[in-house]
C-alpha cells in the first residue's frame, strides 16, 4: 500500500502542506503554569474536608439512632390488644 496523494485534490494539498512546519512547541508552551506543591496542597485540603465530613455524618448518624432508640416506646404483648 503506497502513501500519498491519490487524486489531484490530494496533490494539491500534499504541496500546500508539505513545507507546513508542525512541531513548533515553544518552550513556554510546555510549562505548567500550577505550581505541583500547590495543587497537591489544595488536593490535601479537599480530601481532609472530605474525610471530616464523613466522620461528622458518621458520628450525626450514631446519634441519631440513640436519640431514636431513647424515645422508642416498647410495650409487652400482653399489653398491646
Amino acid at each position: 500500500m503506497a502513501v500519498g496523494a491519490r487524486d489531484y485534490i490530494d496533490k494539491l494539498l500534499v504541496e500546500k502542506y508539505s513545507q507546513e512546519k508542525v512541531d513548533n512547541h515553544d518552550a513556554d508552551g510546555m510549562i505548567s503554569k500550577v505550581s505541583a506543591d500547590n495543587m497537591l496542597s489544595a488536593m490535601n485540603a479537599s480530601a481532609n474536608h472530605f474525610k471530616n465530613m464523613l466522620l461528622l455524618n458518621q458520628r450525626l448518624t450514631m446519634v441519631c439512632y440513640g436519640v431514636i432508640a431513647k424515645s422508642a416506646r416498647y410495650t409487652s404483648p400482653d399489653n398491646a390488644a
